[in-house]
C-alpha cells in the first residue's frame, strides 16, 4: 500500500510580516492551517519580530525590496501575496508595485494589498494623503493579470484608547465634529488580521471585502464609553466639518512633517473622511467567515477603565 501524502498547506507570502499587523496576520494564517513565508527587509533591525515569526512556525526570508530577483524567488510557489507594508510613496506605490510584478511573474494567483482602511474609493482625491497613495497603487493593481482583494475595515477600534482623540476619559467627554448621528465603522487590529488571514486562504474572494467589528454613531459611542468605564460621558461638539478642515489645513502648513507616515494632521484627515459618511462600508461581509468573533467597541474601551 502506497503511503498517503498529506495535503500541502497553501503558502501565504506575507510582506511586512515583522510589523504589528503583519505578525498578527501570520499567527492567524498558521492557526487556520496555512503556511507563511514571511518577508523581512534585509538589514532591518527586527530580531525580536523574526524570532516571534520563527516560533510561530513561519519561514522567514530576508529580501531586498529593490531587487526584483529577490522578490521573484520569495513569491515562487505562493498561493497568495499579502502586503502589510506601511509607509509613504516609496513603500505603498513603488515597493508594492515591485512586489506585484514579482507575484505576477511567479504565477501567484492572488494579491491582497496593504489597504485596511475606510473605503477610499468613495473619497475625492486630495482628501487624505495616505489613502491617495493606496488609490494610486490600485491603478497598477487593477491593470495586472492577477486576482486582487482589498480588505476594508474602517478605523482600528484599538485607536480609541489613545491615538484617536474621540474618547477623552480625563474630561469624560466624547469630542466630535459635524453630526453625532453619522454611523462609523470600527474593527480591532486582531479582527482585521483574522479576516485577512481567512481571505488569504480563500481562493474565491471578490475584489473588495468590507468588515466592521461594530458600527456606531458618536452618540452611541458616548453611551458605550459610559458603560465601559463606569461613569457618565457627555458629548462635546468642537464645530462643523469645516472647522476640522481648517484645523487640518493649519496643521499641514505649520507642522507639515511630510516624511512622517502618521503626522497628527493625517489622523485628522481620516477622522474628517469618516465623519462625512462618504467612505461608510456597505455592504458588510462580516458573515463570510462565521468562526470570527467580533470584538465590540465596549470591550475595547473597557481596557481604559481605571
Amino acid at each position: 500500500m502506497e503511503p498517503i501524502t498529506p495535503p500541502i498547506s497553501p503558502i501565504i507570502v506575507l510582506a511586512g510580516a515583522s510589523g504589528d499587523l503583519g505578525l498578527r496576520i501570520a499567527r492567524c494564517v498558521m492557526q487556520r492551517g496555512g503556511s507563511v513565508r514571511a518577508l523581512v527587509r534585509k538589514g532591518s533591525n527586527s530580531s525580536v519580530a523574526v524570532e516571534t515569526l520563527q516560533n510561530l512556525g513561519a519561514s522567514v526570508v530576508e529580501v531586498d525590496y529593490n531587487n526584483p530577483q529577490d522578490l521573484l524567488e520569495a513569491c515562487t510557489s505562493g498561493s497568495c501575496v499579502v502586503s502589510a507594508l506601511s509607509g509613504l510613496r516609496e513603500v505603498i506605490v513603488e515597493t508594492q508595485s515591485r512586489l506585484l510584478e514579482a507575484a505576477v511573474k511567479a504565477g501567484v494567483p492572488r494579491f491582497i494589498p496593504s489597504d485596511y482602511s475606510i473605503d477610499f474609493t468613495r473619497l475625492t482625491r486630495g482628501s487624505n494623503r495616505n489613502l491617495d497613495l493606496r488609490r494610486e497603487f490600485h491603478e497598477h493593481l487593477d491593470r495586472a493579470p492577477i486576482a486582487a482583494t482589498t480588505v476594508f475595515n474602517g478605523m482600528f477600534a484599538d485607536l480609541l484608547t489613545g491615538e484617536a482623540p474621540l474618547v477623552q476619559p480625563a474630561i469624560k467627554r466624547v469630542i466630535y465634529w459635524g453630526s453625532a448621528d453619522q454611523p462609523l465603522d470600527f474593527t480591532t487590529i486582531d479582527n482585521t488580521a483574522e479576516f485577512t488571514a481567512a481571505a488569504a486562504l480563500d481562493p474565491h474572494t471578490p475584489r473588495f471585502l468590507r468588515v466592521a467589528g461594530e458600527v456606531m454613531t458618536i452618540r452611541e459611542l458616548k453611551d458605550t464609553a459610559s458603560r465601559a468605564m463606569g461613569h457618565q460621558f457627555r458629548l462635546m461638539r468642537v464645530g462643523g466639518l469645516s472647522v476640522l478642515a481648517f484645523m487640518i489645513s493649519f496643521a499641514r502648513r505649520f507642522f507639515p512633517q511630510k516624511k512622517e507616515v502618521f503626522p497628527a494632521w493625517q489622523g485628522m484627515q481620516y477622522m474628517h473622511n469618516m465623519l462625512t459618511g462618504l467612505p461608510k462600508l456597505e455592504p458588510l461581509d462580516n458573515d463570510r467567515y462565521p468562526d470570527i468573533k467580533w470584538t465590540s467597541v465596549e470591550q475595547v474601551l473597557g481596557r481604559m477603565k481605571n
